[in-house]
């Protein structure tokens, strides 16, 4: 690790984990981010990172690419799981386009090699150090109500968000579980969230646990907790959501991965409310009301066997399904303008507006990750476009790349243009000029007389 005593230390404070299993290279980091003004927690491997994360909070982690036999990739969920918001570093002494492609995939932040630079260390810690700012600064925004977040969660222009709303105001004072339905990104979580606000339990704790990537053992003490020496790095007794959660909600988001035997528990606490800590013997009450939420077809699932019936039935007493964004185009705009205004507050920069060919082009995407992928859309926005005036070249290339590359239907484009396009098309998947007639359901010479006309 190279000195970084030229280095000026951060002013901002941060809990640090570094994994590693070579003590020089975990020794030398931790000291540089020492210096950087970070408390630092080391572990040198998967055993002992887990059972440091589950006992405190950490804001940064830097994991070697190889612990031993094992892949510090595959720590990367597991981490996650336990603080989603974790900025996570993958350190490699041999990189790959391929294993920088996978540690992100896993979820890491940035994907660095050795040696690190103590330049790029400062920049790591301060970049985490703003995201907890601007983080710190949305939250607070958001629940001052000028963000107007409230009123997006609990209303809609679009018939089905309006008809998923209706349920929650109905069901919100009721006990019984409610299952959330819909895509990745549609929101299942805010609404939940609402549901909870709006019941009596809005007092107590809402408590959410993030069901996939997490072995049974790690979920088991995510949702019931576990007692000192249960399992390596349990260095203490801790509780689980479950205990956190007492008297108010505890929200399982994407249920739909758990496994069979995490299913056989979970369905026991939801006929008696009765619980054991991993590791003990004692048994525990908890009044909790259940929300869940999956992007799965559960029906087909236990159809196949890999969900059980009886657990489908006991939390699918109320159901509520989420429209995918692509289906609520009278508040994409809305949505739109709303996290605008959120991140142009949080990065104390002017507000900034859309014009009508960023309109359009919002209108036109299809919007595959649904609520998060707009809201990571429109952050990255404001943090990269100079101006006030946000144009369709704002927007990264999955956004705007797709809607350039050629007229869309409902776009403001006349039915010249919109054949034209398709005749394009058309030909550059066809592997014949006969297959691509027969596609278009015209003649060859047709087709002919049409690609001649327009210089293909």
């Amino acid at each position: 690790m190279d000195p970084i005593s030229t280095v000026p230390p951060t002013t901002r404070q941060q809990r640090a984990l570094v994994v590693d299993d070579e003590r020089s290279d975990r020794d030398g980091l931790s000291a540089a981010l020492r210096m950087l003004g970070c408390r630092v927690d080391a572990a040198e491997n998967r055993e002992g990172a887990l059972g440091r994360a589950r006992g405190e909070p950490y804001d940064l982690a830097f994991i070697d690419l190889m612990l031993g036999d094992e892949s510090g990739v595959d720590l990367v969920p597991a981490l996650l799981a336990a603080n989603p918001n974790l900025h996570v570093v993958v350190i490699t002494a041999f990189g790959s386009i391929e294993t920088a492609v996978q540690a992100v995939k896993a979820g890491a932040t940035e994907y660095v090699q050795k040696p690190i630079d103590p330049l790029r260390i400062r920049a790591i810690v301060e970049r985490s150090a703003e995201e907890r700012r601007l983080a710190a600064s949305m939250s607070a925004f958001e629940r001052s109500g000028s963000g107007r977040g409230e009123s997006l969660i609990l209303s809609s222009r679009t018939p089905a968000m309006q008809a998923a709303l209706g349920v929650v105001q109905r069901a919100a004072n009721s006990e019984v579980p409610v299952l959330l339905r819909g895509e990745s990104g549609t929101g299942k979580g805010a609404l939940a969230e609402a549901l909870h606000r709006q019941s009596e339990r809005a007092k107590e704790p809402f408590v959410t646990v993030n069901c996939p990537s997490l072995t049974d053992e790690l979920l088991s003490s995510e949702l019931f907790g576990h007692v000192k020496g249960s399992f390596t790095g349990a260095i203490r007794d801790q509780p689980g959501k479950v205990e956190v959660a007492d008297g108010g909600t505890l929200f399982l988001d994407e249920l739909g991965d758990l496994s069979p035997t995490i299913q056989a528990k979970l369905l026991r606490f939801l006929q008696e409310k009765k619980y054991e800590r991993v590791g003990d013997q004692h048994t525990r009450l908890a009044d909790v009301r259940i929300v869940a939420a999956t992007n799965r077809d559960l029906e087909v699932q236990v159809r196949e066997g890999r969900f059980r019936e009886d657990l489908l039935y006991r939390l699918n007493v109320i159901e509520i399904t989420l429209p995918p964004l692509r289906d609520r185009p009278d508040d994409l705009l809305d949505l739109a303008r709303h996290f605008l205004a959120l991140f142009c507050h949080a990065a104390e920069r002017p507000a900034m507006e859309l014009s009508p060919a960023s309109q359009q082009l919002l209108l036109g995407h299809p919007w595959p990750g649904n609520i998060r992928e707009l809201r990571n859309e429109i952050q990255r926005v404001t943090v990269l476009w100079p101006s006030r005036m946000v144009e369709p070249e704002a927007f990264s290339v999955r956004v705007c790349g797709q809607a350039l590359a050629g007229p869309r239907i409902g776009g403001v484009h006349s039915l010249a243009d919109i054949e034209n396009e398709h005749i394009r098309q058309v030909l550059a998947k066809a592997d014949t000029f006969e297959e691509a007639a027969q596609t278009l359901g015209i003649e060859p010479s047709t087709l002919w007389r049409k690609r001649r006309r327009l210089g293909l």
